[in-house]
Formats: structure tokens, C-alpha cells, sequence
């Protein structure tokens, strides 16, 4: 198949990108190089620097009718959400829409959306979260991403749009951005190798559900063929603090330290955790790659890619 990667060029996207062409599959990538890197892009895939915002995706909708959209391309800052609420609303449901409205005008067959488990459900009342949990976002990022959910739940009852959305839980792996605010796994890393003091946010107790790069790459893969309109989440059921992500990322680096401690962000959760059940009953996914080795695999990136 065709399959068009909006965001491509980033973390997730470019993973995504690469298994894609090694499964066979012709892939076109759009992305505007804000977050990801040139060098991120496969070079059997076809590259169009571009927002998603840009009226002009049409235009590369018309030259390429991609059979499949893959939509990664996002702000997912959320403390970036939170101080510009609006420039996140733009790139996450304007350019969301863009996309959407594309998908439809051209007959796209399915349209896979990323979205957020961990930010969507807000404090989760009894973990791990099901997709039946109440949504309760605390960051204007949740707001977006949940607000093009309803979008693709209009878009197949009006005009028979098929889509998948995957709800990740907190994705980390080689290629993430060690210098943004999120991806503390990456973050870590880096510091740690370059001999620099991390920074945890709060007393090191908050929790999250981590999820290698790799797993979700294949329910990605999965979705192609799988899991017409529904919704998914994609993560391990299992909690980790930040200080156990510090000591294990020191511990696979080599290195004794301590981190330093800061006052908690605005927008963040403070524990969170996905059940993937449903994912596994009807796509037949399920996390294989432990925290210790994915962080393995990260540290052992970003010993060659330090940038």
C-alpha cells in the first residue's frame, strides 16, 4: 500500500516510517522538521517538508493518494499547551482537521491516529485505565487530542471515515528528543552520559506507564488491517516512579548520581497506567520489550547520537 506518515521525521514517525518499508509498503512523510530531523527520514521514503496546518497538504494528497494515513504529526509539549493554548490548538486540531478533511476528499481507506492515554484520562481513579474511563484532562494538550477523537467519530458516522486510534501511554526509545520537556527516559540519558545533574519534577513519587518505541511501532503495523473505528490503548499496566526511571537509566549508564528536585510542572498527571486488554482481544497486541532492556536499547542510541 501507499501510506502517507504525517510527522515522520519524528520519534515515533520515523520508526513507523522504517518498518513500513521493510514490510513492503510505499511511504510518503510530511513533516515541518520543527521537533524531528531530516536524517530521521528513511531514504526509500518520499519527503515533503510541510505543517499540517498548510492548505497546500492538499496538493500532496492529489499527487500521492495514499491508500492509509498514519497522522503522528503533533505539539505534544504539554507545559507548551498550557502557556500557548492556542498555537497548540492550531497544530493539534486545525492541522488534525486538515488531515481528516484530506483523508475524506481522497479517498483515504483508513486514517491511524495517535493519540494520549496518560494525558486523556487525567488522575486516573482506579489504575490501570480502561478506554471506559472517564476522560478528565488537566493540560490543553488532552483537550486537543481528545477533541480530534470526536472529530474522526463524526467524520466516519458522516462520510464513512475508517479509522483506529491508539491512545499511547509514555512512549520512550532511541531517536527521542533529549533536549524537549518530555521523554525523561532520553533526558536522563543524555545527562547522565555528558555527566550532568538530572532534574526530576516533584519528590521522584509520580508514576507513569512506559511503553518502548518498538511495541508500538508494531500496533502501528497491526492497525493497517485491524481495528476498524475503534479506540485503543497502548501501554504495559505497570506503573514506574521517576526516581526508579532515574536509578534505572544511572544503572544501565554506568554511573552512581542523585538527581535534583524541582517543583512539579503545571498539566501533569501525577500517576498513570493503561490496560491494554482490549488492544490484545482484538488486534492481538501486547507489550514484549521490558523497561530495562528498552532503556538498554536508548542509552546505547544516545551513546552514538549525543546531540
Amino acid at each position: 500500500m501507499k501510506i502517507l506518515v504525517t510527522g515522520g521525521a519524528g520519534f515515533i514517525g520515523s520508526h513507523i516510517v522504517d518498518t513500513l518499508i521493510g514490510e513492503g509498503h510505499e511511504v510518503v512523510v510530511v513533516d515541518n522538521l520543527s521537533t524531528g530531523f531530516k536524517e530521521n527520514v528513511n531514504s526509500k521514503a518520499k519527503f515533503y517538508e510541510m505543517n499540517i496546518v498548510d492548505r497546500a497538504l492538499s496538493k500532496i494528497f492529489d499527487e500521492e493518494k495514499p491508500d492509509i494515513v498514519n497522522h503522528h504529526a503533533a505539539q505534544i509539549d504539554v507545559r507548551k499547551s498550557v502557556s500557548d493554548p492556542i498555537f497548540d490548538a492550531e497544530q493539534n486540531i486545525i492541522g488534525s482537521l486538515n488531515v481528516i478533511e484530506n483523508s475524506v476528499k481522497y479517498g483515504v481507506k483508513k486514517l491511524i491516529y495517535a493519540s494520549t492515554g496518560g494525558a486523556l484520562y487525567g488522575e486516573i481513579e482506579n489504575p490501570p485505565a480502561d478506554e471506559n474511563h472517564p476522560i478528565s484532562p488537566i493540560s490543553n494538550y488532552a483537550v486537543s487530542k481528545c477533541a480530534v477523537e470526536f472529530y474522526l467519530l463524526v467524520h466516519a458516522k458522516l462520510h464513512g471515515l475508517n479509522y483506529t486510534t491508539l491512545r499511547y501511554a509514555n512512549v520512550y526509545g532511541p531517536r527521542q528528543n533529549s533536549l524537549g520537556e518530555a521523554g525523561v527516559v532520553a533526558i536522563f540519558a543524555r545527562q547522565l552520559l555528558m555527566n550532568e545533574q538530572p532534574t526530576i519534577f516533584g519528590d521522584g513519587s509520580k508514576t507513569r506507564d512506559y511503553v518502548s518505541v518498538f511495541d508500538v511501532v508494531e500496533a502501528n503495523k497491526l492497525s493497517l488491517t485491524k481495528g476498524y473505528n475503534g479506540i485503543y490503548n497502548i501501554g504495559t499496566g505497570v506503573e514506574t516512579s521517576d526516581k526508579e526511571v532515574f536509578d534505572i537509566v544511572a544503572q544501565v549508564v554506568g554511573v552512581k548520581a542523585e538527581p535534583k528536585y524541582a517543583p512539579v510542572r503545571p498539566g501533569e498527571v501525577n500517576h498513570s497506567s493503561l490496560d491494554s486488554a482490549k488492544v490484545g482481544r482484538e488486534l492481538g497486541w501486547k507489550p514484549k520489550i521490558s523497561l530495562k532492556d528498552g532503556v538498554a536499547n536508548t542509552v546505547a542510541y544516545f551513546r552514538k547520537h549525543l546531540r
